[in-house]
């Protein structure tokens, strides 16, 4: 598998749109008005895991109606270049911010094996917040290996490799307004 030549345009890796702009942008609605209504009245601080879920988490919480803070944790399982996990997560970037009796909700991307996101609940559970939950844009539940709290779902999608709207192929395409099906030949 060689690295995708961004020169190319993203249309020459694209097999077809999953989930259009419209798609995206009218169930986010729907979940920030979820999460708006269950975390009223309520300390919230929403955790992005970064690079993927950064796209998703400025849409979701410009839809929320409620007050929230942010901040973000970096966790791979992927060496650099990689495209399969090496299933040994580690955090690169932690929180900034104190947990302990505060309302979490994780907002990820994508859930696929569920292994680095049973990780990072694992490790915020030990500090104690009054609440931790997550938020995930795509579900990928046929390819799990551990199971995943998952309160608040996008979309559960097919077992395919995915890119656009924050997930990457080769750290490229992050910034399309869709979710795109990689060709078979490029992934």
């Amino acid at each position: 598998m060689s690295k995708i030549n961004p020169a190319l345009g993203y249309q020459a890796i694209l097999e077809r749109v999953l989930l259009s702009e419209e798609q995206l942008q009218a169930r986010i609605a729907e979940l920030a008005a979820e999460i708006s209504r269950d975390f009223a009245g309520k300390d919230l601080l929403l955790v992005c895991i970064l690079r993927g879920g950064v796209v998703f988490l400025t849409d979701l919480m410009r839809k929320m109606t409620i007050p929230h803070q942010i901040d973000f944790m970096a966790v791979s399982s992927y060496a650099v270049g990689a495209r399969e996990s090496s299933g040994s997560p580690r955090i690169a970037l932690d929180l900034n911010t104190d947990i302990h009796n505060r309302h979490v909700l994780l907002v990820e991307d994508i859930v696929d094996s569920g292994i680095t996101l049973e990780q990072v609940l694992r490790i915020l559970e030990t500090r104690e917040p009054a609440s931790l939950g997550v938020c995930v844009l795509l579900d990928k539940e046929e390819r799990r290996q551990v199971q995943i709290p998952t309160k608040y779902v996008g979309f559960k999608i097919p077992n395919e490799y995915v890119f656009g709207y924050g997930l990457d192929i080769d750290e490229v395409w992050r910034n399309l307004p869709f979710v795109g099906i990689v060709k078979r030949e490029y992934q």
